[in-house]
C-alpha cells in the first residue's frame, strides 16, 4: 500500500491535528483539548502540547491518539525510560479543557512513536565515562542452550545414570527397563510440553516453576506447590550429594583408605561436598554457568569412553568381573526381568530411577537469569528431554549386552570351556561364577557393583570423572534452583515467617538466606546416606509438581479465556490431562503412604491461604473458569421455569454508599449469606461528567468494604439527575436474567417532616416504583438510625456537615451542627447491632394481613442463622375475642403445612378497639403541617390550592382514611404492649398513599426493637404442596 504524501517537517514540529475533541467543537467555535498550538507547528518545549505520533505512522497529522507501542502494555519501565503512556478516554472525548495535572503525557520530544529518537539519553555522558561501571550493574543473561538445555541435561544425567542404571537394567531386564525409561519419558515429556505451553502465555519473571503454576492456577495451589516444589529441590540436592560420596567412598575402600566407616565416609564426605558447591553458589550465576559448562564436557568425554570400552576387547580382569563385549546370548539373558532384594519389584524400580528424569525443570527454575524465557524453556527443555532419553536407553542396551548379573571377580574362577558343575552364560566363555551366584555372594556383575560403567569403559578413571560431574552439577543446579523458586514464594508473602528468606542481593538479587537454608534441608537429608531411601522421597514430590504443571495447562486451556494464547502451539489439552492423571497413579503405585502425605501438604497449604484470602489479582486460569461456571449457570437458569419452592428473596437494598448503613446491610446480608442476591445500590445525584469519576474511584472501595466487613453481595451505582430516576434505573436494571432482585430494602426517612418537599415525593413515589414493577419492598426503621455518616465524619472534625439525602448516600450542603456525643456513641453502637448474637429474645411477627408470605419468610430465614438461633418467633395475627381457640388452631394448622417451625401463635383480639385519645391528638398534630386545610372545597377548588403544594393533604381525604390511620395508631399501642423488649418486629407494611409517611411514624413510633415493614408483591413466597 502506497503511504499518503507528509508534509517534510520534523517529527515533533507537524503543524495540525485532529482529535475527537476538535470536532466535538467545531460548532461551537470552541478549541478541543488537544487542538492545534498557535503558529506554525506545536512547542517541543512542551510535551504535554506535543503530538505523540510520527507523521509518516498516520493519515499526515501528528494525532493525539499515540500509535502502538511495547511501553504501553508493560506492567512497569525501565529506570531512566521517559514516562509514556496512551492519553484516557476522557481526553480524547471531553471538550472541556483537560487538567494538566490529572492528564498523563501523550508526547515526549524524544518518544514521539514509541521509539527514541536520536540524541543522547539521559545518563549517557555518566554511562560512556564509566563502561565498566554500567557493565557491572547488568544482570547475567543466558540464551536456551547455556541457561536451559544444558542446565536441564546435566540435572537429567544425574547419579542414577551412572549408579543405578545398570543395576536397573539387570533387576528388571532391557525391554522392561527401556519401559520405565518411557514411562518416566512420557510424563516428562508431557510436563515439558506444558511448561513451554504456559511459559509462552506472556512474559515470564523469576521463581521457575512456581511463578508458572501460581500465575495460571491461582495462589492457592500455586503456593502450596511452590513450597514444596523447592523442598523437593533441596532434598535433590542431598541425593546427589550422596551419590557424589558413593563413588568417593567406593574409590577409598578399594585402596583401604576409608576414613572412619563406609556410612560414614559418606555423611562426612558429603557435607564437604555440599559446603564447596554453596560455596560456588554464592559466587554467584556466572561462576555456577561456568562450572556447569565444565562439568557437561566431562561427562561427554565419559560417555564416549564408555561406548568406545564397549566394543574394546575384554582383559581377563574385566572378564572375571562380567564384561564379554558384545554378545547376543548376554542381551537375551539380561533382556528378561530378575527381580532381587527388597527393592525387587518394577515400581519399586521406577521410584529409584524416576528421579533421574525429573531435571526437566532446572532451565524454567531460573526463568529469571534467562534472556528470552518464552523461548529459551521450550527449545531447551525438550531438546534436553531427547537427549538424555537417547542416552539412556542406549547405556541400557549396550551394558546389557556386554555384562552377566553375576560374577566373582577373581581370577582363579577361569576354567575350562564346557566344565562339569558350571552354570551360567559365563561357562561358555571360560568363567564359573555358580558358587557365588548361588551363595548371592558375588561383588560384580551388573546385580552387585554399582561401578559397572566404570569397570566397562575404556578409562576408568574418565568414568568417575563423569560421575562427578554428573552428581556435582545435578546437586548445584538444585542448589540454585530451590532459593530461586523459594525467593519468589518468599516475595509473594503468602505464608507467614518465610519472608525474611526472600531478601535478595547483588546485581542478580541472589537469594543467599535462601541458599543458606537450602544448605541445612540437604545436609538433613545427607545424614541418612543412603541414596535408595532418599530417591523415593523426592519421587512423590516432584510427580506433584508434574501433574499441577499439567493441570494448569489444561485447565487454562479449557476455560476458552481470551488470555489463554500461548505462542508454543505443540501441546494438547487432552494429553496435559492424561499427563495429570498418569502422574497421580504413578504416585500412588511408587508409594502409596508417601504419596498420601505429599498430597496432605498439599491439602493443608491449600486450606491455609484459601483461609488468609491474600490479596492478589494474577488473571489465573481459576479465575478464568469462575467467569465461566457463573456464565454457564446463568445461562442455563433463564431456561429454568419459576416454581414456589424455588423463590429466594433477592435484595436490592439501597445503602448509598455501604459504609454509610451498616446496619442495614448486616440486616440484609444475615439472610441472604449463602442463599440469595444481594445488590446494594447507590445513586450518584448530579451531572454524569462530575459523579462519573467518583463512581470509578469508589466502587472499589465499596466491594472492599462489603469483603472485609463479610456480606457476600454486589455493589453497584448508577448516576442520576435525582435521586428517584437513578432508583427507577437500578429497579429495572439491576440483575441479570433470573438472578434479579425481587425485593427493594431501604431505610426510613427519619427527617421526613423537616426535609425537602421534594424529597418526600421522591420517597413515596420510590415505594410506588417498586410496587409498579412488581417488586416487594422491605422498610427498616430502628430507633438510633440506619445512617452513620456523621460517625464516619466526626471521627475527621467535630462539626460536621449532616446528609440532607440519607437515602442516596450524597451529602449536601446543610447548616453546621456540633457533635453530640452521646447521640453519635448510641449510632456507632447501633451500626453493630445485628454483628453480634440476639440473645434469647424474640422476633415478633404482626401477619395481620396476607401479602404471599414474605412477611413470614424472611424471619424464618433469619431464625436458621446462628446470631438468631436462641430467639423465639412469635406469629401475630387479628382476631375475635369470641372465635380465638379457632382462629389459633386454624393459623397454626396453617403455620404448620407451611413447615416454618412456627408454634407460638397470639391471636389479637383488641386490635378493633379505639386507641388512646392522647395517641389519636398526637397523631392529628403529627399531620397538621401538611394539611390544605381547605373545608372540603370541591375537587377544582382543591387542585389549585395543591399547584405549590402537591404533597399536601386535602380535608377530604383525611376523613376518608380515618378508619386506616386510627389503625395505625392502635397497632403502635399493641406494638409497644407486647413487643417493647423484642429482637425484631416484623410486620406487613401499607400500600403508599398521601397519609403513608405519617402512618409509618405514628406505626413505628417510641418503639425500641428493629422494625422492618414488609410488602409483598401479592405473589406467593410460600407452599405447602411438594410439586
Amino acid at each position: 500500500m502506497a503511504e499518503l504524501p507528509t508534509p517534510d517537517l520534523p517529527p515533533a514540529r507537524c503543524s495540525g491535528r485532529f482529535t475527537i475533541s476538535t470536532l466535538l467543537a467545531m460548532e461551537e467555535g470552541a478549541r478541543g483539548p488537544f487542538a492545534p498550538a498557535e503558529g506554525p507547528g506545536c512547542d517541543s518545549a512542551q510535551p504535554s502540547l506535543c503530538g505523540s505520533t510520527l507523521c509518516t505512522r498516520t493519515f499526515g497529522y501528528n494525532t493525539v491518539d499515540v500509535v502502538p507501542a511495547y511501553e504501553h502494555y508493560a506492567n512497569s519501565k525501565g529506570v531512566g525510560d521517559p514516562r509514556k503512556g496512551r492519553p484516557t478516554l476522557a481526553d480524547l472525548h471531553s471538550i472541556l479543557k483537560p487538567d494538566p495535572g490529572r492528564l498523563h503525557p501523550v508526547c515526549d520530544p524524544q518518544w514521539s512513536n514509541g521509539l527514541p529518537e536520536a540524541g543522547p539519553e539521559p545518563g549517557l555522558e555518566e554511562a560512556e565515562g564509566e563502561p565498566d561501571r554500567a557493565s557491572e550493574q547488568e544482570p547475567v543473561r543466558f540464551g536456551w542452550v547455556k541457561g536451559v538445555m544444558i542446565r536441564c541435561m546435566l540435572n537429567i544425567w544425574g547419579v542414577i545414570l551412572y549408579l543405578r542404571l545398570p543395576w536397573i537394567t539387570a533387576q528388571a531386564g532391557i525391554a522392561l527397563t527401556w519401559l520405565i525409561i518411557l514411562m518416566s519419558v512420557t510424563v516428562t515429556t508431557i510436563t515439558g510440553l506444558s511448561i513451554s505451553a504456559i511459559s509462552t502465555n506472556g512474559k515470564v519473571k523469576s521463581g521457575g516453576t512456581y511463578f508458572l503454576i501460581s500465575r495460571s492456577l491461582g495462589p492457592e495451589l500455586g503456593g502450596s506447590i511452590g513450597l514444596i516444589f523447592a523442598f523437593a529441590n533441596a532434598v535433590a540436592v542431598a541425593m546427589h550429594t550422596v551419590g557424589f560420596a558413593e563413588t568417593v567412598r567406593d574409590l577409598l575402600q578399594e585402596y583401604n583408605s576409608l576414613i572412619v566407616d563406609p556410612t560414614n565416609d559418606i555423611r562426612i564426605i558429603g557435607v564437604i561436598t555440599v559446603t564447596v558447591l554453596l560455596g560456588i553458589s554464592l559466587a554467584g550465576m556466572e561462576w555456577e554457568a561456568k562450572a556447569q559448562i565444565l562439568f557437561f564436557l566431562v561427562i561427554l568425554v565419559s560417555f564416549i569412553n564408555y561406548l568406545v570400552g564397549t566394543v574394546i576387547p575384554a582383559t581377563a580382569e574385566k572378564q572375571s568381573k562380567g564384561f564379554f563385549s558384545y554378545r547376543a546370548d548376554i542381551f537375551a539373558q539380561n533382556f528378561v526381568p530378575n527381580w532381587r532384594g527388597p527393592d525387587g519389584s518394577f515400581f519399586g524400580l521406577f521410584s529409584i530411577f524416576f528421579p533421574s528424569a525429573t531435571g526437566i525443570l532446572a532451565g524454567a527454575n531460573i526463568s529469571g537469569d534467562l534472556k528470552d524465557p518464552a523461548v529459551a524453556i521450550p527449545k531447551g527443555t525438550l531438546m534436553a528431554i531427547f537427549w538424555t532419553t537417547v542416552s539412556y536407553l542406549v547405556l541400557s542396551a549396550t551394558i546389557g549386552a556386554c555384562v552377566v548379573r553375576d560374577a566373582s571377580g577373581s581370577l582363579n574362577d577361569s576354567v575350562a570351556v564346557g566344565s562339569l558343575g558350571c552354570e551360567g552364560l559365563a561357562c561358555g566363555y571360560g568363567w564359573n561364577f555358580t558358587a557365588c551366584a548361588q551363595r548371592q555372594s558375588c561383588r560384580y556383575g551388573l546385580s552387585n557393583y554399582y561401578q559397572s560403567m566404570s569397570m566397562v569403559s575404556g578409562f576408568g578413571p574418565l568414568i568417575t570423572a563423569g560421575i562427578f560431574g554428573a552428581t556435582l552439577s545435578s546437586a548445584l543446579a538444585c542448589l540454585v534452583s530451590a532459593p530461586k523458586v523459594f525467593q519468589c514464594l518468599c516475595k509473594d508473602q503468602l505464608y507467614p515467617l518465610i519472608g525474611f528468606f526472600g531478601k535478595g542481593y547483588g546485581r542478580n538479587s541472589e537469594p543467599l538466606r535462601g541458599y543458606m537454608l537450602t544448605y541445612v534441608i540437604a545436609i538433613g537429608f545427607i545424614l541418612i546416606a543412603e541414596l535408595n531411601a532418599i530417591a523415593p522421597i523426592i519421587s512423590n514430590f516432584f510427580l506433584c509438581s508434574y501433574a499441577l504443571i499439567n493441570f494448569s495447562c489444561f485447565h487454562a486451556s479449557i476455560t476458552n479465556s481470551p488470555g489463554w494464547r500461548p505462542s508454543f502451539r505443540y501441546y494438547s489439552k487432552w494429553a496435559a490431562l492424561f499427563g495429570a492423571a498418569v502422574s497421580v497413579v504413578i504416585m500412588f503405585l511408587l508409594t502409596w503412604w508417601a504419596a498420601l502425605i505429599a498430597f496432605g501438604i498439599v491439602v493443608f497449604l491449600l486450606g491455609y491461604v484459601l483461609y488468609k484470602k491474600p490479596d492478589v489479582n494474577w488473571g489465573s486460569s481459576m479465575q478464568a473458569s469462575s467467569y465461566n461456571m457463573a456464565l454457564n449457570y446463568s445461562v442455563g437458569l433463564s431456561e429454568v421455569d419459576e416454581h414456589i419452592k424455588n423463590y429466594r428473596p433477592q435484595c436490592l437494598v439501597l445503602t448509598g454508599p455501604p459504609n454509610f448503613r451498616p446496619a442495614l446491610v448486616d440486616f440484609v446480608g444475615t439472610f441472604t449469606k449463602n442463599l440469595s442476591l444481594m445488590l446494594c445500590g447507590n445513586v450518584l445525584i448530579g451531572p454524569r461528567k462530575q459523579k462519573m469519576p467518583e463512581s470509578r474511584l469508589t466502587a472499589d472501595g465499596h466491594a472492599k468494604w462489603l469483603m472485609k466487613r463479610k456480606i457476600k453481595a454486589f455493589y453497584t451505582d448508577v448516576v442520576a439527575e435525582d435521586l428517584r430516576s437513578g432508583v427507577q434505573m437500578l429497579l429495572q436494571a439491576a440483575g441479570l436474567g433470573k438472578m434479579r432482585p425481587n425485593i427493594l430494602v431501604l431505610g426510613y426517612k427519619r427527617d421526613w417532616r423537616t426535609a425537602s418537599p421534594q424529597s418526600l415525593e421522591d420517597y413515596v413515589g420510590i415505594l410506588h416504583d417498586a410496587f409498579d414493577f412488581k417488586y416487594g419492598v422491605c422498610l427498616m426503621r430502628m430507633k438510633e438510625g440506619l445512617n452513620v455518616s456523621r460517625v464516619l465524619q466526626a471521627h475527621v472534625n467535630p462539626t460536621f456537615e449532616a446528609a440532607e439525602h440519607p437515602e442516596n448516600g450524597t451529602a449536601s450542603r446543610a447548616a453546621p451542627s456540633t457533635m453530640d456525643c452521646t447521640a453519635l456513641a448510641g449510632e456507632q453502637q447501633a451500626s453493630t447491632i445485628f454483628q453480634s448474637e440476639q440473645g434469647k429474645k424474640t422476633i415478633d411477627i404482626y401477619w395481620l394481613f396476607d401479602d404471599g408470605g414474605l412477611t413470614l419468610l424472611i424471619p424464618y430465614l433469619l431464625g436458621r442463622k446462628k446470631r438468631w438461633g436462641k430467639c423465639k418467633i412469635r406469629v401475630f395475627v387479628g382476631g375475635q375475642i369470641n372465635r380465638m381457640d379457632e382462629e389459633r388452631k386454624a393459623i397454626v394448622s396453617l403455620l404448620s403445612k407451611f413447615r416454618l417451625g412456627f408454634h407460638e401463635v397470639h391471636i389479637l383480639p383488641d386490635i378493633n378497639q379505639k386507641p388512646r385519645p392522647e395517641h389519636i391528638k398526637r397523631f392529628e398534630d403529627l399531620i397538621a403541617p401538611f394539611r390544605l386545610n381547605d373545608g372540603f372545597k370541591d375537587e377544582a377548588t382543591v387542585n389549585e390550592m395543591r399547584q405549590g403544594c402537591p404533597w399536601k393533604i386535602s380535608d377530604e381525604e383525611v376523613d376518608k382514611n380515618r378508619a386506616k390511620s386510627l389503625r395505625q395508631v392502635r397497632l403502635n399501642e399493641i406494638l409497644l404492649d407486647y413487643s417493647r423488649d423484642a429482637a425484631l418486629i416484623a410486620m406487613k407494611g401499607r400500600c403508599p398513599s398521601a397519609l403513608y409517611m405519617a402512618w409509618l411514624e405514628t406505626l413505628s413510633q417510641d418503639l425500641r426493637p428493629p422494625v422492618i415493614l414488609t410488602r409483598g408483591n401479592q405473589e406467593n413466597v410460600l407452599t405447602f404442596y411438594c410439586q
